[in-house]
């Protein structure tokens, strides 16, 4: 095998060389969740009794179908993380505690404000949105990151460490921006439905299992076969499973919010607004600050995706589980991946261009970025 990195690669590649270098799969993700909504409004058409079949098989408030939906989308993402690659990042205080502020403090607080500033009179869209705030992003900021050449390492402990904040503190900080911060506002809070421990309960269950799953299938994996074999050959294997858990899931959400998608077009739009200005400044936010901190293109790369991103699965699966499965906080959910795939996409290729404005002290092209063809 030859090895090349993709520091060398991307100094050339134009936007269809970065495109090309995604599987086929992810490169045509936002057409695969074009059709799933598709194939869902015209599941809900043709299938009037497809909430009551959905009902019938129920634990709590979660429909098992979609429940499994949800965990087979987490399971191979978290099964991606390098969890042992921690030592340099964690010694790297700068990146660890800007990635704190901006992932669980700045993040979450623009969401909630954008939130009220564009939907004020719609309560669920608007509690769906701030919960996208708080999912903070464990997936597929690994493939972005990698595309725009960012430091790998320090990607898999960003998510690392988002990951098990989420499983701690998604709870608190649902009840903070739901109920504490609007109450002292002046605004209207949550309605009593919201549950502390259910939400907690479902960051447990939708994160923690896969999370779990996705750590022991590693640790095992790479202790039986070697890592390049995991990455190579076992990865492949089981990383289409979370595009087919998160269609699935789209399917059925559309199926069951199909009515209030075609009849109000206008409040769909109104769900993007603030998603799209969302990621544009917490991305521009992250690339700014790792410039004036000096951190080098890789890490001020993962910082900034790792700061734009959301967990759109784990949000999907604490407002279905929260507020069922034909709310507007779920159909809020939805929406985001539907406009965090083409902007993300987009901010590669912005951040493969402004990449001479960084010097490269910090780095070097086989650090983190090196590729096997």
């Amino acid at each position: 095998m030859r090895a090349t990195t993709a520091a060398e690669s991307a100094s050339t590649a134009g936007p269809g060389a970065v495109l090309a270098r995604l599987p086929v799969l992810d490169r045509w993700l936002p057409l695969w969740i074009l059709a799933a909504m598709a194939l869902g409004l015209a599941l809900g058409r043709l299938v009037p009794g497809l909430a009551a079949a959905l009902d019938a098989v129920a634990i709590g408030s979660v429909s098992v179908p979609i429940a499994i939906g949800l965990l087979v989308m987490m399971y191979p993402v978290l099964a991606r993380v390098r969890y042992s690659d921690t030592g340099h990042v964690l010694t790297d205080r700068r990146l660890m505690i800007t990635s704190l502020i901006l992932n669980w403090l700045i993040g979450p607080a623009l969401m909630f404000a954008l939130a009220w500033l564009f939907l004020p009179d719609l309560p669920a869209y608007r509690t769906g949105l701030i919960i996208v705030g708080l999912a903070r992003c464990i997936a597929m900021v690994l493939i972005w990151n990698d595309l725009a050449c960012g430091d790998r390492e320090a990607a898999a402990v960003l998510v690392a460490i988002n990951s098990i904040f989420q499983v701690i503190a998604f709870g608190a900080l649902g009840w903070f921006y739901l109920q504490l911060l609007p109450s002292w506002l002046g605004l209207p809070t949550t309605s009593a439905a919201f549950s502390v421990a259910t939400i907690t309960g479902s960051v447990l269950i939708f994160l923690g299992i896969p999370l779990a799953a996705g750590y022991l299938t590693r640790t095992i994996g790479e202790r039986a076969k070697g890592r390049e074999w995991y990455e190579s050959r076992l990865l492949p294997r089981i990383g289409p499973f979370a595009l087919y858990g998160l269609l699935f899931t789209i399917v059925v959400l559309f199926a069951l919010q199909g009515h209030t998608i075609t009849e109000q077009p206008l409040e769909v739009a109104r769900i993007a607004a603030p998603l799209l200005i969302y990621f544009g400044l917490t991305f521009t936010s992250g690339m700014i600050i790792g410039r004036l901190l000096d951190l080098g293109y890789p890490k001020t790369t993962t910082l900034a995706f790792t700061a734009a991103g959301n967990n759109f699965e784990l949000a999907i699966a604490v407002a279905i589980a929260t507020f069922g499965v034909t709310s507007g906080q779920a159909l809020a959910g939805v929406v985001g991946p539907l406009i965090e795939v083409p902007v993300l996409v987009a901010l590669v290729y912005v951040a493969l261009r402004v990449r001479r404005c960084y010097p490269d002290q910090n780095s070097s092209p086989s650090k983190g970025t090196t590729r096997h063809a």
